[in-house]
């Protein structure tokens, strides 16, 4: 298997895609993969910053790649990516045919890890197949693998997006890794990335309403019963703010240049949602079974009230948190968040409202309507 007892040396194709990150190709057996890859799973260091990419293990989809893997019949054509760190060494072969202009053929060499060590190689995209392979008993079936050279988690981080954008990755583990990501993303991904970088802030700041209560990914069990808000409902409600022309978020974005004013973007965000945590405090903080307002719907709707009426509020101003409040304490009297039914709706429960788009826009348009009906009549 190996020439030395420290290194895995295999036969290996270098292309010429990019000289400051190699990309090759060779081979690897289950049990050599296991001994040198890790997997960087998702979470947040004790900063806050975020660390690794990857996705919880999906268990059945890696017992059914178990399963077939023990068969005879086992075929496994697909690769899987690593990163390799720069310790990776290759020497390409000699003679006249061992380079075509496009690739070069030689020997790979990984340094395998001491008792203990790190790891050096991280996998990028085949999570749940290298999972399936732990499990499976044919230790020594070859695999084919691709990697590139990269010490840079970012760079890691870019690639597992590009590889994933048309898989069916968890919406909220896309979203959680976009603003750690700084290289030109497909336009589908650009878009969402200023939304989830505000709700990254949303979910940390100290001045932020919503610190520590929005559920995302790399969310640790010990903190998700203080989790109350979904991270997609967040996300929704901040980018048909940025999106839309009626958006109150809007205005701060040059779409011409792809220059946006996060200061102005940030103040009215956080001022509007502390003027809703303080007009409706018995129903801010608790989980959506409790409170429609931290509800998917409740979320989305009260956003398309931000963006009546945060154009007419001067976010400079000193007194803004007590003007928007006062502009909400216009909706106190119909809102039914936990108890009640919504009278002008139907007498529609306080707990039948659900995060389908027919309830959001109901629920959206009573609120814009009273606020606007009952704000003209004071």
């Amino acid at each position: 298997m190996a020439r030395q007892s420290r290194t895995i040396i295999r036969r290996a194709i270098r292309l010429k895609q990019n000289l400051k990150h190699p990309l090759f190709m060779f081979c690897l057996t289950g049990a050599e993969i296991l001994l040198i890859a890790d997997i960087s799973r998702l979470s947040r260091g004790d900063d806050g910053k975020l660390i690794g990419y990857q996705r919880p293990e999906v268990k059945k989809h890696v017992q059914d790649i178990t399963n077939y893997l023990d068969t005879e019949a086992g075929l496994f054509p697909n690769s899987i990516i690593l990163a390799l760190t720069s310790r990776t060494k290759f020497r390409a072969s000699r003679g006249p045919r061992v380079d075509d202009g496009l690739a070069d053929a030689g020997e790979i060499e990984i340094q395998l890890p001491r008792a203990g060590g790190i790891r050096p190689a991280w996998i990028v995209d085949g999570q749940q197949r290298a999972l399936a392979i732990s499990k499976s008993k044919r230790k020594d079936m070859m695999f084919p693998i691709n990697a590139f050279i990269a010490d840079d988690i970012e760079i890691q981080r870019d690639q597992f997006l590009r590889v994933n954008n048309t898989k069916p990755l968890p919406r909220g583990l896309i979203t959680e890794l976009l603003p750690e990501v700084s290289t030109v993303l497909p336009a589908n991904l650009e878009s969402r990335k200023m939304p989830s970088a505000l709700c990254d802030l949303l979910n940390t700041m100290d001045d932020s309403p919503f610190k520590g209560m929005i559920l995302r990914a790399s969310t640790p069990a010990g903190a998700k019963h203080s989790a109350v808000v979904t991270d997609t409902s967040i996300l929704r409600m901040l980018q048909e703010s940025l999106t839309t022309p009626s958006g109150c978020l809007f205005p701060f974005r040059n779409i011409a240049t792809g220059q946006s004013d996060m200061d102005m973007i940030w103040a009215t965000v956080v001022v509007f949602w502390k003027a809703v945590k303080n007009v409706f405090p018995d129903a801010w903080g608790k989980s959506a079974a409790k409170s429609r307002l931290m509800h998917g719907a409740g979320i989305r709707s009260i956003g398309r009230v931000m963006d009546r009426v945060m154009p007419s509020i001067n976010i400079q101003n000193p007194k803004a948190l007590a003007l928007v409040e006062k502009e909400l304490a216009i909706l106190v009297p119909v809102c039914r968040w936990t108890s009640g039914s919504w009278e002008d709706m139907g007498d529609l429960e306080w707990n039948e409202i659900q995060n389908v788009p027919r309830h959001i826009r109901l629920l959206s348009n009573f609120l814009v309507r009273t606020y606007v009906q009952k704000g003209h009549r004071a």
